[in-house]
């Protein structure tokens, strides 16, 4: 099976974690983006959902699904979203997609979080994948120093073919940190979030999966943390 393929098989087992007639929020991303295109076909059975992107708002819109406003809802039942990295204890790398502090609020206020992954995704340790931390803009030089003595390859992620820095949803800066070998993710990302001009660290461990969804060769996996 390819990636997409696979992304596919975990996006379909997906639906069977939304909870009809509730609110579900959505990530980020190309296997989220398989799951929206699935929840499309179900949108009769579910209220509407949060989206943790403009990207994804503007998918879910366009299969007709109701784009709710966080502050608009009282609770989310689910919140489905892919990972860059997962480990064996739930923590993740996300932001890839540039959405991890939209990602974490969604996920924070949801009753249940199910990552959705093709099984390349699955790691010992976490670090392989550049860890992404948003900033606020006039203070990305100086969080560059400090998560450069933190022992990894700091770098500011930059718009596709330019030397611009890359502009989130929030108005924020991306900071890709390359090299690092996560042993103590809960420790890291408390560590990180405590670096004044820090929006969100893309870190999902103090508050991780509680089920991933895995596409395999053999077909899709399901852990429970």
């Amino acid at each position: 099976m390819t990636q997409d393929e696979l992304k596919q098989a975990v996006a379909r087992a997906a639906i069977d974690y939304v909870v009809d007639g509730e609110i579900i929020g959505v990530g980020t991303g190309s296997t989220a983006n398989f799951f929206i295109d699935e929840l499309g076909q179900i949108k009769h059975r579910i209220k509407g959902a949060v989206a943790s992107s403009e990207v994804t708002a503007a998918r879910l819109a366009g299969h007709g699904i109701p784009v709710f406003d966080l502050n608009e809802v009282e609770r989310i039942a689910v919140y489905i979203d892919g990972a860059d990295e997962i480990t064996n204890a739930g923590a993740m790398i996300k932001g890839g997609g540039a959405a991890l502090t939209r990602e974490k609020i969604v996920a924070s206020v949801s009753g249940q979080f199910v990552c959705i992954a093709d099984g390349s995704k699955l790691v010992e340790t976490l670090g392989k994948f550049p860890l992404p931390v948003e900033v606020l803009p006039m203070a990305r030089n100086a969080v560059l120093r400090q998560l450069a003595a933190l022992g990894g390859q700091p770098k500011v992620r930059t718009k596709p073919g330019s030397d611009e820095a890359f502009v989130t949803d929030n108005g924020g800066n991306i900071i890709d940190v390359a090299g690092l070998a996560i042993a103590d993710p809960v420790a890291l990302e408390t560590q990180i979030n405590q670096i004044v001009g820090v929006v969100a660290v893309g870190l999902f461990a103090a508050r991780g999966a509680n089920v991933c969804l895995l596409g395999t060769a053999d077909g899709v996996r399901t852990l429970k943390f």
